[in-house]
């Protein structure tokens, strides 16, 4: 290795700083499927740090459709899909999800990061806009470095700050504003009516990457657009398998001419081998039972519901959330690490969100849902918290403690 590269490696403390702490919360490897509880170390621990927003990964249903995938096309496509790894289940599932989310068409990414970074890295040229809520996912601001297009943030689920940047900008330009539906780490939703309107006023199109959202909120859970009623309205919807789709993989949908022609200039589907048959047969599998057995999401509310109750009667400064994923503000970096470690010495597992995904005054434990967690579990979780966080932030807890 060159020696200015292998300096460079050897100046990366940030990990090694935390793990002679003793608080490294990460690649903590679970030795069980993702459920309610997950055996760590041998020991069980409530699982409240999932995406399984329905808990549908364990399900006999869907595993058995991966099987019989696999049985009938092997383990892999061995190619891309713009070549010889295109199987039939993968143009059903398009249809599928195309009538699901209520658009003419949609296409197969190998996983909703790559159908950011393929959507985005296309869609717009060099002298086009690119708009995106500053607290939108990685993929989105990653598939926007990979275009030739300019970059404007407006501020976080701010309408009038987007209205403020595209008056900025020139009326004959290509604008596209990418944003997520359900915020992945505060929670919160996307404010679409006010974001659709003025994308209309500007001639821009919109783009709404609903990861956390199918699943979870509009008809039979088909997200955000749904949710509001603006299907028609919004020009791009993606959305991610590896959440309540108990799966691996992404899609775009859309028109039938846009998703044409993502076909044929989106890199990151056209370089990359596509979905396995076992994913997409989970996948299918999946939409089967959200579209037939809506009490699963009405499930993950009911517990959505009682665990936000529980945690603001604790005193635990929630921010602005309206979904499964409930932040629990910390705001403090090492005591984030340290209310992670103890949580999980004491049987329940939470991811830490600290700097640089956040600033450090808005460091969090991201606390998460799913539809197969019992009022029991949810109880013994809070309970927990708010004992340690008793201990760790005695100067933050309030009367309400």
């Amino acid at each position: 290795m060159g020696k200015k590269l292998n300096k460079r490696i050897a100046e990366f403390k940030d990990a090694a700083i935390i793990r002679e702490k003793g608080l490294y919360p990460y690649f903590r490897p679970i030795e069980s499927g993702q459920d309610t509880e997950v055996i760590i170390n041998g020991k069980p621990v409530l699982m409240f740090g999932s995406n399984s927003y329905l808990g549908l990964t364990s399900h006999p249903y869907i595993i058995e459709a991966s099987q019989r995938a696999i049985q009938k096309y092997g383990s892999g496509c061995a190619g891309s899909r713009f070549l010889n790894g295109t199987l039939d289940i993968h143009e059903e599932l398009e249809r599928r999800l195309a009538t699901y989310t209520g658009k003419e068409a949609s296409v197969l990414f190998s996983t909703g990061y790559q159908a950011n970074l393929g959507a985005l890295s296309s869609l717009t040229g060099r002298n086009d806009y690119l708009i995106l809520d500053e607290s939108d996912h990685a993929s989105i601001i990653d598939g926007s470095r990979l275009s030739f297009s300019k970059v404007i943030k407006y501020a976080h689920n701010d309408m009038k700050d987007l209205r403020k940047k595209l008056s900025l900008l020139p009326e004959e330009s290509v604008k596209l504003i990418a944003t997520d539906g359900i915020f992945s780490m505060e929670g919160d939703i996307v404010k679409l009516p006010e974001l659709n309107a003025i994308a209309e006023e500007f001639d821009a199109s919109v783009l709404v990457d609903d990861a956390h959202s199918l699943g979870v909120i509009g008809k039979n859970g088909a997200g955000t657009a749904s949710y509001f009623g603006l299907t028609e309205s919004t020009d791009l919807i993606m959305g991610t398998f590896s959440k309540s789709l108990a799966s691996l993989g992404g899609f775009i949908a859309g028109d039938a001419e846009t998703i044409d022609y993502l076909k044929h200039r989106a890199r990151s589907l056209m370089f990359s081998a596509s979905m396995t048959p076992a994913a997409v047969g989970s996948t299918l599998a999946a939409l089967d039972i959200i579209e037939s057995e809506p009490h699963h999401i009405e499930r993950l509310w009911a517990n959505t519901r009682y665990a936000k109750e529980l945690l603001l009667v604790n005193g635990f400064d929630l921010g602005k959330t309206e979904s499964p994923i409930l932040p629990v503000y910390i705001r403090d970096n090492e005591k984030t690490f340290l209310m992670t470690k103890l949580l999980q010495e004491d049987g329940v597992f939470v991811n830490p969100v600290v700097s640089p995904a956040v600033r450090p005054e808005h460091s969090l434990i991201r606390f998460s849902l799913m539809a197969t967690h019992t009022f029991g579990q949810i109880e013994e979780a809070v309970d927990k918290m708010a004992k340690i966080y008793r201990q760790i932030c005695p100067e933050a807890v309030t009367e309400k403690l």
